[in-house]
């Protein structure tokens, strides 16, 4: 398996070396040069087996099935519940997929672990270091720290937006007392922090002095690993038949997971992208345009995100695969702040997609009525997607992507129902652990002076 750039002028690379370079030098995301040819598999079988066979198309030539399954079997032994990605039925046709039993309590879990093991092994097969240097709007930092903590060929920095992710999720990555972690609060926004990111990349000659690697859900290992659950829920859920996937969405790197699951053959009819009051991702598929506007932080941070990274790879898809046309619409659209698919990949983007946008006082009031209807606590992201995918219903069974315990959002659930969720044993002193970070301007050759000064970057 070789993987071409979304941009077209990066020469092609095998997986292990997708895996340690993340973003293509000539700005785009990896995908695969052919996709696999559709497979059965047997999701009667542990999470972990599941997991090895979804994957092992993709690693073809890197590593084979037997070494995935010794990943698989340690990454998924993390996690807090025998079946690692439990469903739960919400009545009326509706599943919920809750991907947050992880050391984290985020579904970023669910492909960082295996990403930490990956890292290891190709680490080790070429005797080598790596810097990984991440953005995150709350999640993907703790899942990234917590898979890379104490791992001596590796050291990260994570950007986060300063005073901008809920407490929890600040303290989760701010806490970890580890030699190679480092945390910058960035005086921005979540796409201020991604900016620096691939700014860095971009950085031809930082990017080899420091060795950067990426662990964002650019990095196509991220959305490999990802792929695993919507094939689990849709054959368990479905029954045979296919099923409408609900999934509350920024970056676009989950659900697009589930479009290369359903390329690969898991019985998924549609897709809807649930997004919050930073709706850029609803009017992409309302409109086939995007035009970036302030982001305004909401109740779900994680989704406070005006560019979708990910949302790359799908338009290389709509338009054919043609690197060129994607270089240029992406040029265009840092140039101006708007896009315009064309019109043939207009009318592609609403054949299964649909988007739907959900406000701070909807998202509430879900909240509200599931909790005192049955007892049934969701975050915030969550319920957003629990909304979206109500309103949308068909004859087809639905499922929605829980994607992060309520008690990373305690504020939240406590303004909608008058609770305050309770964090696991594991992290009940969370509150009182020691945070470091440092506070930085989105400024390039600062954060890189950060990086490179490393043994000497004070922290606060």
């Amino acid at each position: 398996m070789h993987y071409v750039s979304t941009r077209g002028a990066a020469p092609a690379l095998d997986f292990g070396s997708v895996l340690l370079t993340g973003l293509a030098p000539d700005g785009g995301l990896y995908v695969p040069e052919r996709w696999p040819e559709r497979t059965s598999v047997d999701t009667t079988q542990s999470y972990a087996d599941v997991a090895a066979a979804c994957m092992a198309p993709f690693t073809a030539g890197s590593y084979d099935l037997d070494e995935l399954r010794a990943m698989t079997s340690d990454a998924y032994a993390t996690f807090d519940h025998p079946d690692v990605i439990p469903i739960v039925d919400l009545g009326g046709d509706l599943s919920l997929v809750e991907l947050f039993h992880g050391p984290t309590l985020a579904f970023k879990d669910v492909a960082m672990q295996m990403l930490g093991r990956l890292f290891d092994a190709e680490l080790a097969r070429r005797n080598t270091t790596v810097t990984i240097v991440g953005a995150t709007s709350g999640d993907t930092g703790s899942a990234a720290i917590e898979a890379f903590r104490d791992r001596e060929n590796v050291r990260i920095v994570i950007l986060h937006p300063h005073e901008r992710t809920s407490a929890v999720q600040r303290r989760q990555m701010t806490t970890v007392d580890s030699p190679n972690v480092r945390n910058v609060a960035i005086g921005g926004t979540f796409d201020d922090c991604q900016d620096l990111v691939k700014a860095m990349f971009a950085d031809v000659a930082f990017r080899d002095e420091v060795r950067l690697g990426a662990v964002n859900s650019i990095n196509w290992a991220r959305i490999m690993a990802q792929v695993v659950y919507y094939r689990w829920a849709a054959d368990r859920v479905g029954g045979g038949e296919s099923v409408s996937v609900t999934v509350p969405t920024g970056n676009f790197g989950n659900v697009f997971a589930g479009r290369v699951a359903q390329r690969l053959g898991a019985p998924i009819a549609d897709f809807v992208v649930a997004s919050n009051r930073n709706r850029i991702l609803t009017q992409f598929f309302s409109e086939g345009a995007m035009t970036t506007n302030p982001v305004e932080p909401s109740l779900s941070p994680s989704m406070d995100i005006q560019v979708s990274s990910n949302l790359e790879r799908l338009i290389f898809e709509l338009v054919d695969g043609d690197g060129a046309a994607v270089a240029e619409l992406m040029k265009t659209f840092r140039a101006t702040g708007q896009l315009d698919l064309p019109e043939h990949a207009r009318a592609r983007a609403t054949e299964s997609w649909v988007g739907e946008s959900v406000t701070d006082d909807e998202t509430l009031e879900l909240m509200r009525r599931r909790y005192e209807t049955n007892g049934l606590v969701l975050d915030p992201h969550t319920a957003v997607g629990v909304e979206a995918a109500q309103r949308r219903r068909s004859d087809l069974k639905s499922v929605v992507m829980a994607t992060a315990h309520p008690a990373k959002f305690p504020a939240a659930v406590e303004q909608a129902t008058g609770i305050v969720p309770e964090l696991p044993p594991r992290l009940s002193d969370l509150f009182e652990r020691t945070e470091r970070f440092a506070v930085l301007p989105p400024d390039l050759a600062t954060v890189e002076a950060f990086v490179r000064m490393w043994p000497d970057a004070k922290t606060r």
